[in-house]
């Protein structure tokens, strides 16, 4: 149950606020049927992504990354944006909001109307991949059924580079590109909304205290606590889709 009056209060200093911004994690997802990596008997257990080292120097490590992979997008498949993610994306294409940050790997944002330019993915996109050498865009669509057929992990058609799933993997180098934006997008808030998110993956978990110090209050919408919760202006403690209904 969210509690009625802080769900006012909320809605209040959305409505308020002139420069947005919105910070989403897994917790949002969850919602739309896609699971997180910390709920008790959560698949991501039995399916752990494979370290990015392990990844580039070995080709029994590359095919379990990629049966894993596979695994984990049937057991969300079909899922399909939330009311929430809906509500963003017209948050952002009706000027309310600045742009979205997210964490999350699933591409329902994009599903969901947020338009790419207003969309900042700090741990990459799990809808498709790329060649690590050349960096060439690969569908799954075309991948999946020669590595179902054949076990091989794929490989670039232009170079012959290795492909990988387009995540950022543990002990893969964070898109330099996408933390500039998204550091600077924290910095021109007004009120930072963070959704959803446990705050414990770094350098992304920064970026509240990023908006913040600039002068930004605080906004915390998640149902379990987080290391940040402190320094929240407000916290909603609450399933997501309650604490922003009716808005």
């Amino acid at each position: 149950m969210v509690d009625p009056a802080r769900q006012l209060l909320l809605h209040q200093a959305l409505n308020q606020s002139r420069r947005l911004v919105i910070f989403t994690g897994a917790g949002l997802s969850t919602e739309s049927g896609v699971p997180d990596f910390r709920t008790p008997g959560s698949p991501w257990m039995a399916n752990k992504p494979i370290p990015f080292e392990a990844f580039v120097v070995s080709n029994a490590a590359r095919h379990e990354a990629w049966r894993r992979k596979f695994t984990m997008d049937d057991s969300f498949a079909g899922a399909q944006p939330s009311k929430v993610h809906r509500l963003l994306a017209d948050f952002v294409r009706e000027g309310r909001a600045l742009g979205i940050i997210t964490q999350n790997i699933d591409g329902l944002h994009q599903e969901a109307g947020t338009p790419a330019e207003k969309l900042i993915e700090l741990h990459g996109n799990g809808t498709y991949a790329t060649c690590l050498d050349c960096g060439l865009r690969h569908e799954l669509a075309a991948i999946r059924p020669v590595f179902d057929a054949t076990g091989r992990s794929p490989l670039c058609d232009d170079c012959g580079g290795l492909v990988k799933s387009a995540t950022i993997s543990f002990g893969q180098r964070m898109p330099e590109e996408a933390m500039r934006r998204a550091d600077a997008l924290a910095r021109a808030a007004d009120l930072f909304l963070v959704i959803g998110s446990s705050l414990v993956v770094h350098p992304a978990a920064q970026l509240p205290l990023v908006a913040k110090a600039a002068g930004a209050a605080l906004v915390i919408v998640n149902r379990e606590a987080t290391p940040l919760d402190e320094a929240a202006d407000m916290l909603v403690r609450a399933e997501i889709g309650a604490a922003f209904a009716g808005l």
